[in-house]
């Protein structure tokens, strides 16, 4: 299935409440789990140390940083959605976010997107966008959350 295309307010406004769809998989391995340990300066064993959490992890194994598997979402969301005729678009929120399960390192994950609302403020478009971020092979979600964005379309 390809992209949904949206170029403007009123395109957008038609897909409230329908599935947009799901991103490819992606893995998270150990060698990007310590990059954004880096970045963040998040050393935490149960990201970063693989024997120890081995044997002192509940989890067996390292885990994602819980704002790793967040901060992947504009990459994913960009594979199911396609905005077009933009000025400027930016990222405004996130609102019901709950971490429902770790992601354990080589896990494979995914985004399921689904447009909440789409309302227009004086010509700037606040999207609200539900989304989940499937683990392969677990019932329960990494997170859920509900993301906001200002989309500015060009008239």
């Amino acid at each position: 299935m390809g992209k949904v295309v949206i170029k403007s307010f009123d395109e957008l406004e038609k897909l409230v409440g329908h599935d947009l769809g799901i991103s490819e998989w992606h893995q998270f391995t150990q060698e990007q789990i310590n990059l954004f340990a880096d970045a963040t300066i998040d050393h935490q064993w149960i990201h970063v140390d693989a024997e120890k959490a081995k044997t002192e992890s509940p989890f067996g194994n390292t885990i994602a940083h819980g704002y790793l598997t967040l901060s992947i979402l504009p990459h994913l969301w960009d594979q199911i959605v396609d905005v077009q005729n933009l000025k400027m678009q930016v990222n405004y929120g996130i609102e019901k976010l709950k971490f429902n399960q770790p992601v354990l390192v080589n896990s494979r994950v995914r985004l399921c997107a689904k447009v909440i609302s789409a309302v227009n403020l004086r010509g700037v478009t606040k999207a609200t966008i539900g989304v989940k971020l499937e683990i392969e092979g677990n019932k329960k979600s990494a997170y859920d959350a509900e993301v906001i964005f200002l989309y500015h379309f060009n008239s």
